[in-house]
């Protein structure tokens, strides 16, 4: 169990999973969405995996942003309701889903995306490394490269979807794209400052990030077959 350093904190289920596609990740938020918006006093959710190859476009993303053909594509891309551009998932990226109640912490969508950069920074702390924000943009940067990109969606004040940090993954795969619809900042990955970094070991780091900055105490669950 983490805990925070708050006297006060709220409960969140940690769920640290594996490789997990990413539609079936994507139904199993939307499930635990609805069961909160039901019911609002079910505890907060904190999801960390890892997807296979895939392109995700947010809402009213531009696929001007896109270097490939949609209708001829090889790649597995899908459409979903997230804010943000176009971005890339795969297997040495951690990502993390927060299904969070905001309605215990501040109904306050730019004060919830600055809190989850602020993870990421502290994150990269930890490794003697100092993250950065650009005004006007979300995400974390490291040496001028992105190094985290966010993207949320909020119903009745529950949280989904959330960030994706690039710890070791295969950097070709955001070749084929713009990534976020930034063309003149580029991507980065925790690997080029730290080789033989990998994810297992960054889970850790990042649920005590996230206990910290949110005032949680995280209990870690297991997956049941029915997610």
């Amino acid at each position: 169990m983490i805990r925070s350093n708050s006297p006060t904190h709220n409960r969140c289920l940690l769920y640290n999973t594996g490789l997990m596609p990413y539609l079936d990740a994507h139904r199993w938020q939307r499930s635990l969405l609805t069961e909160r918006i039901h019911n609002p006093s079910l505890d907060d959710v904190l999801i960390l995996l890892e997807h296979p190859p895939v392109y995700t476009l947010g809402q009213g993303s531009n696929p001007e942003f896109i270097k490939f053909p949609l209708d001829k594509s090889n790649f597995e891309v899908h459409k979903i309701e997230r804010g943000g551009e176009v971005t890339y998932h795969c297997p040495g990226q951690l990502v993390g889903y927060p299904i969070l109640n905001l309605q215990r912490y501040q109904k306050d969508l730019h004060w919830y995306l600055r809190q989850l950069e602020e993870v990421l920074i502290r994150v990269l702390a930890v490794y003697g490394l100092q993250g950065s924000r650009i005004p006007s943009l979300t995400g974390v940067w490291l040496d001028g490269r992105k190094v985290a990109a966010i993207g949320i969606k909020v119903s009745r004040w529950i949280t989904m979807h959330g960030f994706a940090l690039n710890v070791c993954p295969d950097m070709t795969g955001f070749e084929r794209i713009v990534p976020c619809g930034i063309a003149d900042k580029p991507v980065g990955s925790l690997a080029q400052w730290i080789p033989g970094i990998t994810c297992t070991e960054v889970r850790s780091v990042v649920a005590k990030c996230f206990a910290e900055v949110f005032g949680v105490e995280l209990e870690e669950k297991v997956l049941s077959a029915e997610c």
